[in-house]
């Protein structure tokens, strides 16, 4: 199994269905990762604003804003290893 699938869909043959799985896997990672980092920013970025505007819903805000950061990390750890799956099944 080859640690970076996307070198590893290059290294197949064209009439291979096996690199365009790899390729999928390594699209499908990339844009998990990518999907959590603006969502994760988002996040810390209105958490700070809301709580400049009301300060006194401090705790509230944080305890939201954790709650969602571990939700969307969920949903990103899901779709990196369903990626890494597709690598294993079709990989090198």
């Amino acid at each position: 199994m080859a640690f970076f699938p996307m070198l590893a869909a290059v290294a197949q043959a064209a009439d291979n269905n096996a690199g365009l799985a790899l390729m999928g896997a390594a699209i499908g990672a990339g844009l998990a990762v990518i999907g959590t980092g603006i969502g994760i920013g988002r996040i810390g970025g209105q958490m700070t604003e809301a709580m400049a505007r009301q300060p006194e819903v401090l705790a509230r805000i944080q305890t939201a804003a954790l709650i969602l950061a571990a939700l969307i990390e969920g949903v990103a750890l899901f779709g990196v290893v369903i990626a890494f799956m597709v690598q294993g099944k079709y990989g090198a």
